[in-house]
């Protein structure tokens, strides 16, 4: 292979990181290098994307197709094989049980055109509604709250670099100097600039050591937080009234509903004084520009969707969103969290951001698929339902890019479920913790070998592009559904329908995105590498060859908002307490969250050895008193117990966190699964299960 550089982007979070790839003298592997030209992290990498290339090696990837032996182990197979096997497990419960007997399980680090097309699988070729993906933990709970108040969601509705323009940020639940770090550049940068940052967190994390004000509120009372503050801000005429009036509805039952969470009510209900809740309402209000983001924190409760729609309520009330260097926005986490969902493989939507109930809807996607409209099934079960049907109403299961073994909720249990199927199916890069209980496992080319789009946390196309060829018995996710398409059979030669090359099925997903709220008809992949990447909404606005295209939306809701009257809507909502509240048996609170070196499950990152020396395994981070009345030691294991399981791991004793509150990183498996402990409650609206608030008690353990 010759010696060409590559301009892509990294295979990680959502802030899609530009870099440059060199391939090594082998072909197989590449260098990665500073691509300072791309806006977002302007040549910044954190050690992820810097150590990515090591995930390529053939020492800790899959390199051939494995199939379970009738002794009980996985075994190499040819691919014929192991397709033909699949098949005839997808097809043998579709048979016996029904097309919904067959669930699809799909990744947010998908690219787009692997998404479409895993949505357009389960529903053209094997029939079913059960299809749904991580994503769904991610950030349900902020896209049904920004849907409701402003019609569309798209995580960021403006560009990160707005952020350091504005006057002040109120950051709720994030932590992006461990989860994306090139993104705190921004953060520094606006108070560089006079602006001012306040930090919604129960832990004292590297980011919120940058704040001018920390909120440490006790875990799962983000709602009762912004409900307080909101109380000020009417209470000190700080409302933006014009506003209001003209560009929103509801107001008068919301600001009702706030009323009623006077502070000092608040204070004992957060923990959070009312001369910091004053505080944050000054900072906030006086500035012209402000912005309200949220991520994890507040979104991954049982009433995720109402705490976010307080945090949006605040943001309205004080005139916010919809003018320049304000609004309110979510920090999308995973590679293509935003994309993933935007495009078919979520239970309730058709590519373009389309529902699944709008007879409009069905009928474009299926004129565009060449089916009949009444032959695509309606909304199927959210992910932790879906998994939670394994083995019973869901007999057999294809599953790609995804690990619940270690990241769904009360872990043990979807464990569990997951050994009782008939039938699994998975496709990915390494062993994970869920591919090592399959029937047939199916290695897929990653990021660097291949060519697709995804979509940024800012609402950006990209394009990420092929640097190097797969290893031999490596083929695509693509390469997977067009093969079992032809052997799953169906009117209309469905492999035909499957195409392998990622440009024509993005060809396709424009079409069928066409006129929907996420419209990409207008993005081309000349045109993202040209430009640097697109944001959506981007219609095909032309009609001539003479006519300009359409350059894209960086920001939304400048005019109107994406409601039928252009009004954004205020969600009058109430606090709630978390679904499990400590008592005596169960006395502590336990949050969940990341760390720098490690990322989602670990499939990858816990491969790669420079990141495996920075974070080589769980903790349990505690108070000192807490340590002190439990017996703890540092470093020492410590035992922490919720209803739903044990999990072990090293006490990390500091004064950083909370003295009713422990915090255990989720990207283990073993005895340290933090998602062994974890509440599956699950939000009404967003269907989010609550990882960030459930009752423990600790145990020191004795040798």
């Amino acid at each position: 292979m010759r010696n060409t550089l590559t301009s892509t982007h990294c295979p990680y979070c959502a802030l899609q990181c530009g870099m440059n790839l060199t391939p090594a003298a082998d072909g197989r592997s590449v260098e990665v290098s500073e691509r300072a030209d791309f806006p977002v992290n302007r040549g910044a990498l954190c050690g992820k994307g810097r150590t990515s290339p090591a995930v390529l090696s053939s020492a800790v990837r899959l390199t051939s197709p494995l199939v379970r032996s009738a002794a009980g182990t996985l075994e190499p197979a040819s691919w014929e094989e192991a397709l033909d096997r699949i098949a005839e497990g997808i097809g043998g419960a579709r048979a016996a049980h029904g097309a919904d007997a067959v669930g699809v399980f799909g990744g947010g680090g998908l690219t787009n055109e692997k998404a479409y097309s895993l949505g357009k699988f389960a529903r053209v070729v094997v029939g079913t509604s059960q299809i749904d993906y991580n994503g769904r933990f991610c950030m349900s709970s902020a896209a049904a709250a920004g849907g409701r108040a402003f019609g569309l969601d798209r995580g960021l509705p403006f560009p990160l670099e707005d952020i350091p323009r504005t006057g002040c940020v109120i950051l709720v639940g994030s932590n992006p100097a461990e989860t994306m770090p090139p993104a705190l550049r921004y953060f520094t940068e606006l108070k560089e600039n006079g602006g001012t940052l306040i930090v919604v967190d129960p832990r004292r994390t590297r980011t919120a050591e940058q704040a001018d004000l920390q909120l440490a509120p006790r875990p799962g009372t983000d709602l009762a937080l912004a409900l307080g503050l909101l109380h000020l801000v009417v209470a000190e005429g700080r409302t933006d009234e014009e506003y209001i009036r003209e560009r929103t509805t509801g107001w008068e039952d919301t600001r009702a509903a706030a009323m009623a969470h006077w502070p000092e009510y608040v204070e004992r209900i957060t923990g959070v004084s009312v001369p910091q809740l004053r505080e944050a309402v000054r900072l906030f209000c006086e500035p012209e520009n402000a912005m309200v983001l949220t991520a994890r924190g507040p979104e991954q409760q049982a009433k995720g969707t109402d705490t976010v729609s307080a945090w949006i309520n605040l943001a309205l009330a004080t005139g916010r969103p919809g003018r320049p260097l304000s609004g309110y926005g979510c920090l999308t986490g995973q590679g293509n969290g935003q994309g993933g969902r935007e495009h078919g493989q979520k239970a309730d939507q058709l590519p373009g951001y389309r529902k699944l109930t709008d007879p409009a809807a069905r009928a474009h996607v299926a004129q565009v698929w060449g089916v009949d409209p009444d032959s695509l099934p309606g909304p199927g079960r959210s992910a932790y339902e879906l998994l939670d049907a394994l083995g019973t109403d869901i007999r057999a299961l294809l599953l790609m890019g995804s690990n619940p073994v270690v990241s769904a909720p009360r872990a043990a249990h979807i464990e569990a479920r997951i050994r009782s199927l008939d039938f699994l199916a998975v496709c990915d890069v390494v062993l994970s913790e869920t591919a090592e209980l399959a029937d047939v496992v199916l290695p897929v080319t990653q990021w660097a070998e291949e060519t697709g789009t995804t979509t940024s946390l800012e609402g950006r196309v990209l394009l990420r592009r092929r640097a190097i060829t797969p290893p031999p018995g490596v083929r695509s996710d693509l390469e997977v559904l067009h093969g079992l398409a032809a052997r799953l059979g169906g009117e209309g030669s469905p492999e035909k329908r499957f195409p392998t090359d990622p440009a024509e099925v993005f060809e396709e997903l424009r079409r069928a995105s066409e006129g929907g709220p996420a419209d990409y008809s207008g993005i081309t992949y000349r045109r993202l590498v040209e430009e640097n990447g697109i944001f959506w909404p981007c219609p095909d606005q032309r009609e001539t060859a003479e006519e300009t295209v359409h350059p894209g939306t960086p920001r939304l809701f400048l005019d109107r908002f994406a409601t039928e009257d252009g009004r954004a809507r205020f969600v009058p909502v109430s606090h709630r307490a978390v679904a499990e509240e400590p008592d005596e048996e169960y006395p502590v609170l336990l949050t969940t969250g990341r760390v720098v070196a490690q990322y989602q499950s670990g499939a990858q990152t816990r491969r790669v050895d420079e990141l495996n020396s920075a974070a080589p395994g769980p903790f349990v981070e505690l108070h000192p008193r807490l340590a002190q009345r439990i017996g703890a030691a540092e470093g020492e294991p410590v035992a922490v117990v919720s209803r739903r399981g044990r999990a072990v791991a090293p006490a990390r004793i500091t004064t950083s966190i909370r003295a009713d509150t422990v915090f255990m990183p989720f990207h283990w498996a073993g005895e340290g699964r933090a998602n062994t402990l974890t509440n599956p409650a699950l939000d009404p609206t967003s269907r989010m299960p609550e990882f960030k608030a459930c009752a423990v008690r600790l145990e020191a353990v004795r040798p």
